[in-house]
């Protein structure tokens, strides 16, 4: 028996596979210079999902969802930082999507 797969779906699988969760971890002088606003434009920009927030340490943490070449993107955009900042280190790890459907602030 044949089946026909609908070519929406099989689009929607494709992009499903394609995406990726980075969780990202930039230290320095990241708070109090509008970082989290900055990248909250980028990520739509870059049509990046997910969350930014403020860590106690004083880093900020995001977690962006899209496919790899939105991610280096917006990574690259994460090394610079907005104008204000002083970024010294920034880590990468890739986990599979967990589907945000859209980029938000968190306190």
């Amino acid at each position: 028996m044949n089946f026909i797969v609908p070519e929406f779906i099989v689009n929607l699988l494709s992009t499903m596979e394609t995406r990726l969760l980075y969780k990202i971890h930039i230290s320095g002088r990241v708070q109090g210079v509008g970082f989290r606003w900055s990248a909250l434009r980028e990520a739509r920009i870059y049509q990046i999902n997910g969350v930014v927030k403020n860590l106690p340490d004083g880093s900020v943490y995001i977690e962006a969802e899209g496919n790899p070449e939105q991610l280096a993107l917006f990574v690259d955009w994460c090394r610079k930082g907005p104008d204000r900042s002083y970024i010294e280190s920034v880590t990468v790890d890739s986990f599979p999507p967990v589907n945000y459907t859209d980029f938000r602030i968190e306190s």
